[in-house]
């Protein structure tokens, strides 16, 4: 694992606290979603990407830009809160509920748009003792699928490839049993928040 991978662990770990010291759910989703279903970092990871409710967006924002994160002026903060702090790069997209009650995009272009029953009630995603709330499996692998559908103008990811095929080895065997690789950062307990590599 490289000393990115290590810090964008540390921006994890410290999104997903402050967030629950204040009552703001978040969560994780993309690649660092799937590395927590399978217990470790299997790839590299250009960014962090979360989910939280559009309601809550701003006073997330406030608490991550008291801790030195800056916004990405490439990104509306009205589509979606980028972040960033020297090298790492946090990506929170927005969720609402329509009047159904289903969840679905809370801004950007497809804002109204449904998303994946059950995205929500997956199990927390876990690397080490670091333990944070994560869109469920299904719903990863459905947007792993999708990509090359919605988006017909992009090519298609061979990490998106690798990654279903790494999720579903995962489903078939149980994804709890999947061990982190040695080397796998762990939060450091005596100082929450921060990963230290064993």
């Amino acid at each position: 694992m490289d000393d990115l991978a290590g810090r964008q662990l540390n921006g994890i770990a410290e999104l997903a606290g402050l967030a629950s010291a204040a009552g703001i759910e978040v969560w994780l989703r993309g690649g660092w979603a799937m590395d927590f279903h399978l217990g470790g970092v299997t790839r590299a990871h250009v960014d962090v990407d979360w989910y939280c409710w559009r309601a809550d967006a701003d006073r997330l924002a406030g608490l991550l830009h008291g801790r030195g994160w800056r916004p990405d002026p490439r990104i509306p903060v009205d589509v979606q809160l980028d972040l960033v702090r020297d090298d790492v790069e946090l990506s929170v997209a927005y969720l609402a509920r329509d009047a159904a009650g289903r969840v679905v995009v809370g801004a950007g272009p497809w804002t109204g748009t449904a998303l994946p029953e059950g995205m929500l009630a997956g199990p927390p995603g876990r690397i080490g003792p670091l333990t944070v709330p994560t869109i469920s499996v299904a719903a990863q692998i459905e947007f792993k699928e999708m990509f090359p559908v919605w988006m017909p103008d992009r090519p298609r990811r061979s990490k998106d490839a690798a990654d279903l095929a790494r999720l579903r080895a995962a489903v078939a065997g149980h994804p709890r049993s999947v061990a982190a690789p040695p080397g796998t950062p762990a939060c450091d307990p005596a100082a929450p928040g921060v990963i230290r590599t064993p």
